[in-house]
């Protein structure tokens, strides 16, 4: 019994299109001359700024901004409310 070999899926233009358009602003004709290990390189560079932050840097982050008290959130709420 031969198994068909699985069918490649083909390359997905439009996310690394819009990719490079929207996120790295590339103008059409910076994109087109971009060789593939450039692209590549590109999209690294921004995918290793994801992530959690470490616990220290969320610690200093929270110590930094604090979250309001209940009375300024109920405040808040209170204004957005609209009376119709």
């Amino acid at each position: 019994m031969n198994a068909a070999a699985p069918r490649p899926r083909p390359f997905p233009w439009e996310d690394v299109m819009g990719f490079a358009f929207g996120v790295l602003r590339l103008s059409p004709g910076a994109f087109w001359s971009m060789t593939p290990r450039e692209l590549n390189c590109a999209l690294a560079a921004l995918g290793s700024r994801s992530g959690a932050p470490a616990r220290n840097d969320l610690k200093a982050l929270m110590e930094r901004f604090p979250d309001r008290d209940n009375a300024d959130t109920q405040r808040r709420q209170d204004l957005g409310r609209c009376n119709i």
